[in-house]
């Protein structure tokens, strides 16, 4: 790193990721105490001067997520009133994206609200991964980037398949510029499910675009949830001929019964990154693995200190 290094700090909803990106670095966490007082209100002390610094603060907005979105905001208060030259807020997994435009009459538009917090709150930059909706940069009156998973699971995908022919499938019409970007990067076929959702949290397989007879297939997208939209895609190519059917997906939610979902489909595997920490059901189910997005974060980290560009990190 360059003479001047930057901090690294960690709040608490995923320790391990920023733990990696400053290994990654080799660079220790700053020095922070971030708890709760008796009535759950957060408290933040920053324990090393940051006047001057250029501030990196790791923090996932997942489950609970008013909790770490409200830890994240006390944090960069802090850092601001201690007069940190620059910080930028990384956000691995970005909560409340879902909800980038009016759904109906009188709802608000969250993820534009979040953005408004974090801007007032004090950061200077944004640096997240896989938005649910790109045009969520915009949202943002500062520099925001949003990197891509992609590398990440193409050299898995690489490693795992080899030369085998493959389809990459979208599980939904909305996901189809994802998909279509990694299997022309992996020289694999495309398919499409369409589907019509009928109500929140459930979802109905209606029709497979593209030919997946016989074939492995591998669904990608940017969020699992309930997990309902990707086993019954699962079930639906499965159904349709396939040998095989994986799933790469950037954040892994996974919230309710979506483990023991995931767990009982036809997926022989949900891969998944570390955005959000594996909880110990996670960890111990039969076919879900994450794959580290520190290095990648890292290097973005490093290339922003460094005033250096990070558009290569898109590509």
């Amino acid at each position: 790193m360059t003479q001047r290094d930057p901090k690294i700090l960690a709040c608490n909803s995923n320790r391990p990721l920023a733990e990696a990106i400053a290994a990654y670095l080799n660079l220790p966490i700053t020095q922070a105490d971030i708890r709760r007082f008796s009535d759950m209100e957060v408290f933040v002390e920053i324990q090393e001067n940051v006047r001057g610094e250029d501030v990196f603060v790791v923090q996932s907005t997942s489950y609970p997520a008013n909790d770490n979105l409200m830890e994240l905001l006390v944090t960069l208060d802090a850092l601001r009133r201690g007069s940190a030259r620059r910080v930028t807020a990384v956000i691995p997994y970005y909560g409340y994206a879902r909800q980038d435009r009016k759904s109906g009459p009188r709802t608000p538009i969250s993820a534009k609200l979040v953005a408004n917090l974090i801007t007032k709150a004090g950061a200077d930059r944004v640096l997240t991964i896989d938005l649910h909706a790109g045009q969520i940069q915009g949202f943002f009156d500062i520099p925001t980037d949003n990197l891509f998973a992609a590398p990440v699971f193409i050299e898995d995908i690489k490693a795992r398949y080899g030369d085998e022919p493959l389809v990459i499938v979208s599980p939904d019409v909305g996901g189809v510029v994802r998909a279509r970007a990694i299997a022309r990067r992996i020289d694999a076929d495309l398919a499409i499910i369409d589907k019509r959702r009928e109500r929140a949290g459930v979802s109905e397989v209606m029709n497979i675009i593209g030919d997946i007879d016989g074939r492995r297939c591998v669904l990608v997208d940017d969020i699992v949830d309930s997990g309902g939209t990707l086993c019954n895609a699962a079930e639906a190519l499965m159904e349709a001929g396939a040998v095989s059917a994986d799933a790469y997906i950037t954040h892994g939610v996974l919230s309710g019964g979506a483990v023991a979902r995931v767990t009982s489909s036809p997926l022989t595997s949900l891969i998944t990154t570390d955005s959000i920490q594996a909880t110990e059901a996670v960890r111990v189910a039969r076919n879900i693995r994450q794959l580290t997005i520190a290095p990648l974060l890292g290097e973005a980290i490093r290339r922003i200190s460094e005033e250096r560009s990070v558009s290569s990190l898109f590509n």
